[in-house]
């Protein structure tokens, strides 16, 4: 279906309505339900479970902070929704907002929305483009204390793929105390947080209006959201109503390299996951959420490559991790996107050639069709992959590396590596000095606690 122009959606659909949002107390699980509405008549109401509540901590609460974190949640939910018209105006009945609030939230809009505005050539920089409102006055005071968080427990958000797998294992190598939160498990994610020894995850259940996938049928608005941004406030909130200090993400350094510029603004596909997003939720969470629960990668110092070394030294989770968008609910690899090549670039040169075949079932790199991709992963296209991949330096970086492991391995380089020595390699003498100073790079922008970055620092000496 041809998409609809976004003029005419947007004079059609002058305004998106966040009505209310309403929490339902299941027999071992607690059920959010969130109500918007598309002016004049499209009406959506999607859903969110998390099993296995702790009903005694739940009840432990001040009054009224249960249902700040759902507004919340309704919050950077209503994202997924308002992108299929791009209403200007958008106006939040469910809760109050402060000034301070309208600025953060539109802010994360015209940040976490950009690659959406590309892919549809939406002109988000014009000053009328959206206007966020509240038609209640925010309240005097606001308790966050809640109820008090344990100093002594972690929460991991479990994605399947190396990072998140890294993580948990060098928090249960120094004996840290953690569960780890899965939002829609995949077989992957399933699977590490057993290997892990975590017997008793969290589990949220996120469903889509199936509302929404008919309007994107019918030519309405569709791409990409801020999905790090929602699990951030996930995090926070089951963090709050279980009962964890620390909420933790695998998110590195690599994610802050943008993808391509736009309107004379950086596009980046990754933003929820950037630096500058970490920094921004923290100040949020600790203004107007909880004083005491504290988000933050643990891999943030690191970039994608770093991630592959460590992650090198753990075959027990060679066989369960999965990365791959469009296999992820198979735990699998389609072995033709930009997200596969990536991954396994990244791994090649720190794995011996056996294992690193039976992970993809495959030896990527003799595949000449994949050349155009690996292009695109070094920056020779109009943008990089909308995907989560390694900086166009550090794929270099493994190239080069991967050249030489596969030197000792094989009398002919397979296609890709072929490839690339001929085309790419000789335009960076350099390579060698590239190669140890991103091996070595620690970036001191981050948020860890001290013990976390010590710990992330000494297994990278190791």
């Amino acid at each position: 279906m041809t998409p609809l122009k976004v003029g005419h959606l947007r004079r059609k659909h002058p305004r998106f309505v966040y009505n209310s949002f309403a929490v339902e107390r299941l027999s071992e699980a607690l059920k959010f339900c969130f109500h918007f509405t598309i002016e004049p008549d499209i009406q959506f109401a999607p859903e969110t479970i998390i099993e296995a509540v702790d009903w005694n901590r739940l009840n432990a609460l001040s009054p009224g902070t249960l249902e700040l974190f759902v507004f919340h949640l309704g919050l950077i939910e209503m994202l997924s929704y308002w992108k299929a018209t791009c209403s200007p105006e958008i106006l939040v009945r469910a809760g109050s907002l402060d000034a301070q609030q309208i600025v953060w939230w539109t802010d994360l809009l015209l940040h976490g929305m950009r690659e959406f505005f590309y892919v549809n050539q939406i002109e988000f920089t014009q000053p009328d483009f959206v206007r966020l409102s509240t038609s209640s006055s925010p309240a005097q005071e606001r308790n966050l204390t809640g109820c008090s968080l344990s100093q002594d427990r972690d929460l991991v958000l479990m994605s399947g793929g190396k990072d998140s797998a890294l993580s948990v294992q060098l928090l249960r190598e120094v004996g840290k105390e953690f569960h780890c939160l899965l939002l829609n498990p995949t077989p992957a994610a399933q699977a590490i947080t057993a290997q892990a020894g975590d017997q008793a995850p969290i589990i949220a259940r996120r469903t889509i209006d199936p509302r929404l996938l008919a309007l994107n049928q019918a030519g309405y608005l569709n791409g990409h959201t801020p999905f790090s941004a929602y699990l951030a406030m996930l995090g926070v909130t089951c963090a709050v109503l279980c009962g964890y200090r620390r909420v933790i993400v695998a998110n590195e350094r690599s994610a802050d390299e943008g993808n391509v510029e736009f309107l004379g603004n950086e596009v980046n596909h990754q933003y929820s996951k950037t630096l500058r997003f970490e920094g921004a939720f923290r100040w949020y969470s600790e203004t107007y959420l909880s004083k005491e629960a504290q988000y933050f990668s643990l891999l943030r110092p690191l970039y994608e490559v770093q991630i592959a070394r460590l992650f090198a030294r753990y075959p027990q989770y060679f066989g369960s991790f999965a990365s791959c968008n469009k296999k992820q609910r198979e735990g699998s690899w389609c072995k033709q996107c930009s997200k596969c090549l990536s991954t396994f670039t990244l791994l090649y040169p720190f794995l011996p050639a056996e294992d690193v075949t039976r992970i993809f079932a495959e030896d990527l790199f003799e595949r000449a069709e994949a050349i155009p991709t690996m292009r695109e992963l070094l920056g020779f296209a109009e943008h990089k992959p909308f995907e989560c991949v390694g900086t166009r330096e550090e794929m270099l970086v493994a190239l080069y590396l991967s050249i030489q492991q596969a030197k000792a391995r094989y009398s002919t380089l397979p296609a890709v590596l072929r490839y690339v020595e001929a085309n790419i390699v000789p335009q960076h003498p350099d390579l060698p000095q590239r190669v140890r100073n991103i091996l070595r790079a620690w970036g001191d922008q981050h948020h860890l606690p001290l013990e976390y970055a010590d710990l992330l620092r000494k297994r990278l000496e190791l």
